[in-house]
């Protein structure tokens, strides 16, 4: 069940303790994909996640802005603190648990969200209030696996496959040719294993790395199977581990 279209009667009697927090970013993906990719690709692939689990699962409400200031030079990128995001993020989990709903799967479509997710998943289990985990799509499916051979990139062929099997009509393929005549081979300017760079106007002209023009939507529907079932897998297992109350330490 989706909170969104609900009623509170509705939630109210849902008989499980299983939910999936989307969570994205708002940032730039170059001249042709939109500014809303991650969290639309988030939300795809709980929603379809959801519905392939044996369970019932509640799908709460999308966060759409996320860690991502190291777009700030390209126009429309929002970004929030690690520190806000972190505590957005638990405080909307322990909103889920206050219903019941205390076992948590934060799906997730934005690279710079990660370690901040792994840190709040961490406190919200550590301290009883949830059993909750992260779960990072394009980390979860191996590309190779659904027939493309290549990196993951940023606005590159695997968000901007996702994105033209989800919504093909954000796509600008108009803009393909300049996206990947200004996009950089790898992310970053890398030097005995450090990253010199932090924003990405430092190393990409046009913000994405990796050519868009190899994606496809037949390739983005393989990505979104392959994560969707990837994601139901975990959340049959997270429906089955310990309740929050045992993860937390004993006074």
């Amino acid at each position: 069940m989706h909170l969104t279209e609900a009623t509170w009667t509705e939630a109210d009697a849902l008989e499980t303790d299983l939910a999936v927090l989307p969570v994205g970013s708002t940032e730039q993906h170059g001249p042709h994909a939109p500014l809303g990719t991650d969290a639309l690709t988030a939300a795809a692939v709980a929603a379809e996640g959801a519905d392939r689990a044996d369970h019932e699962v509640v799908v709460a409400p999308t966060i759409p802005v996320g860690v991502a200031e190291e777009h700030r030079q390209f126009a429309g990128t929002l970004w929030v603190s690690p520190d806000t995001f972190r505590s957005y993020v638990r405080e909307t989990v322990e909103s889920l648990a206050d219903n019941g709903w205390d076992r948590v799967v934060v799906v997730n479509g934005h690279g710079g969200n990660v370690g901040p997710l792994r840190e709040a998943c961490a406190r919200l289990s550590r301290d009883g209030t949830a059993y909750a985990v992260q779960f990072t799509w394009f980390d979860a499916v191996d590309p190779e696996a659904v027939g493309f051979e290549g990196e993951m990139g940023h606005g590159g062929p695997v968000e901007t496959s996702l994105v033209l099997h989800l919504r093909a009509d954000l796509v600008d393929e108009d803009s393909l040719e300049a996206a990947a005549d200004g996009a950089a081979e790898g992310w970053g300017e890398w030097q005995a294993g450090v990253n010199l760079a932090y924003d990405s106007a430092e190393f990409t002209e046009s913000g994405v790395v990796g050519d868009p023009g190899q994606g496809s939507a037949e390739l983005g529907e393989r990505l979104h199977d392959a994560a969707s079932d990837h994601l139901a897998g975990l959340l049959e297992t997270v429906a089955k581990r310990a309740g929050p109350s045992s993860t937390s330490s004993a006074e």
